[in-house]
């Protein structure tokens, strides 16, 4: 079971790619940051493992492994770790395709005030 919508893991990943596309100081980063460190704990856990999933530490059998890792090890706010990795949103939508979830249609699903 994922521990957090399709559409929000979506919106971490538009707002990720904004952000490394985005001129330094444009609020880009600041948004982002508080929009990961609203989520619950197992939501920002999820989305750890999703990137996790992404870049391949794990396999997409293993989500749940993944996801009590990132429970377990969660030392820092997840919104800075995941902002340390250069390739967050490539990591996510590689994650969400190797559950079986597209981007696209989990765009479709976003919330305005998500």
């Amino acid at each position: 079971m994922l521990h957090i919508s399709p559409a929000k893991i979506a919106h971490v990943i538009i707002r990720a790619r904004k952000f490394d596309a985005d001129v330094p100081g444009s609020g880009q980063g600041r948004e982002l940051r508080a929009f990961i460190g609203a989520l619950n704990e197992d939501e920002q856990a999820a989305l750890t493992a999703v990137m996790w999933i992404g870049r391949e530490t794990f396999d997409a059998a293993e989500y749940d492994e993944a996801f009590e890792t990132a429970r377990a090890e969660a030392t820092a706010p997840t919104e800075d770790y995941l902002l340390g990795n250069p390739m967050l949103a490539d990591h996510l939508e590689d994650g969400l395709n190797a559950l079986g979830l597209s981007l696209e249609e989990a765009e479709e699903d976003i919330n305005p005030s998500v």
